[in-house]
C-alpha cells in the first residue's frame, strides 16, 4: 500500500520516516519528494507499506501525529495523473 505523507518538516530525513512508519509495520520504500532546482525537501513524501492492514493501521494511527514537531498529514496515496507536458508547441495558442 502506498502512502502519502504531508505537513512534514523540511528537515526530516527518509530514516527518520522509515523508522516512523516500521513502528507499525514492514516498511518496503520511502521517498521524501524534492524540489528539481534547489534540491530541498517539499514537504511531502510517499511510504510504501507490504501490507495492505498494516498500512491502514499506519494511516489511522499516523494521521495528525507529531513528527519533527509538526502534525503531519498521512493518507492513502492517490494514483499519478498524467498531464501533459507543457512548452515546445505553439499549436493551439492565440497571440
Amino acid at each position: 500500500m502506498n502512502i502519502y505523507v504531508g505537513n512534514m518538516s523540511y528537515d526530516t530525513t527518509e530514516d527518520e520516516l522509515r523508522q516512523a512508519f516500521e513502528e507499525h509495520g514492514e516498511v518496503g520504500s520511502v521517498k521524501i519528494i524534492q524540489d528539481r532546482y534547489t534540491g530541498r525537501s517539499r514537504g511531502f513524501g510517499f511510504v510504501e507499506m507490504l501490507q495492505n492492514q498494516q498500512g491502514q493501521d499506519s494511516i489511522q494511527k499516523m494521521s495528525g501525529s507529531s513528527l519533527k514537531g509538526k502534525n503531519i498529514i498521512v493518507n492513502e496515496a492517490k494514483p499519478r495523473e498524467s498531464k501533459p507536458r507543457r512548452g515546445g508547441s505553439s499549436q493551439g495558442r492565440r497571440w
